[in-house]
């Protein structure tokens, strides 16, 4: 990371994928979102005009890399460019959503290894830092050669099962076997056991023959994963949960794709409740009455205020004792 100028400023940017998102972050920490305009040319070309000075300053620019995906990838590429070339002290990039983070690996042959690709042109671009939050594998870290803080969610969302009084008689459960991790972190902040719903292949779930793994019955449940895509793995645990005598069922996720029929399919599923945050801007129309919205402002405010002071970022993974 380049060296921090005596009196280099803080300065936070926002393009377009989630500006309520960077506003709040912005009212956490007590400044102005900084002046930037974002043009779209008939043909898909992106031009981006910084209006102020960011010379030596240490700039924050949030970006989640979400739908349209390639088009928010490309702002922020020109948006880091532009920033290098003004001589910004520091170039900060916030990503709450990594899109492409499940290609992170060759599932078969001659297969691209995207998640890397993305790492590689962000690197590239000029950051000097990513700020992101639950990556769908933790070892995306390491397709960086720059620092990455790697921020989590499930402490917030842990203290909302709390506060709403779901934590008593309480199972968390994975939807498939790749969520077990994650659902054993949340488990452990709730003490609460954990139960998997047994899915052999990427096909729509056969209720009639689906497997509950761990004790469900006359329990509520808490279906955790790190993102809800297109619904249908959420909506098939729910049914599933449901069938083995499931009380009340909640889901609880981090990035809220919503892609395809997801939002139908959650409308229409056994959840009482479908808990995500809001790395990802969701419009009016995907927005309904089960669905709640946790904001991740103050998780993203309180690291920029760490790593601008050149602070250690540890006490934001360290809050087992305060939930």
């Amino acid at each position: 990371m380049k060296n921090k100028q005596a009196n280099g400023q803080l300065k936070l940017f926002a393009l377009n994928s989630n500006q309520e998102l960077a506003q709040k972050i912005a009212d956490q920490l007590e400044v102005k979102l900084c002046d930037a305009s974002v043009k779209h040319f008939s043909d898909g070309e992106i031009q981006i005009n910084i209006n102020e000075s960011v010379r030596g300053d240490d700039v924050f620019i949030l970006q989640s890399i979400s739908d349209p995906v390639n088009e928010n990838f490309m702002e922020l590429m020109v948006m880091m460019d532009a920033l290098r070339r003004s001589s910004a002290g520091s170039i900060n990039a916030i990503i709450p959503y990594y899109g492409y983070a499940r290609a992170d690996r060759k599932a078969r042959s001659r297969e691209p290894i995207t998640a890397k690709l993305i790492a590689n042109f962000i690197t590239l671009a000029g950051a000097d830092r990513v700020i992101a939050l639950d990556l769908h594998a933790g070892q995306l870290q390491g397709f960086f050669n720059i620092p990455v803080d790697h921020l989590l969610a499930i402490y917030e969302q842990a203290e909302h099962f709390k506060q709403a009084g779901i934590c008593q008689d309480v199972v968390v459960v994975a939807p498939d076997h790749n969520s077990v991790k994650g659902a054993r972190n949340l488990a452990d902040l709730l003490k609460a056991p954990i139960a998997i719903v047994d899915k052999r292949d990427e096909n729509r779930l056969d209720i009639e023959n689906s497997t509950v793994i761990g004790e469900v019955s006359g329990h509520n449940c808490i279906v955790y994963d790190d993102m809800i895509d297109t619904g249908a793995k959420m909506a098939d645990a729910a049914a599933a949960l449901a069938k083995a005598g499931a009380k009340d069922i909640y889901a609880c996720a981090t990035h809220a794709v919503f892609s395809g029929n997801a939002v139908e399919e959650l409308k229409d599923s056994a959840y009482k409740e479908i808990v995500v945050t809001d790395t990802i801007a969701l419009p009016q129309a995907k927005q309904f009455d089960k669905l709640k919205v946790l904001s991740v402002a103050p998780i993203f405010a309180k690291a920029i205020d760490l790593i601008y002071h050149n602070n250690s970022v540890d006490s934001l993974f360290n809050q087992k004792d305060n939930i």
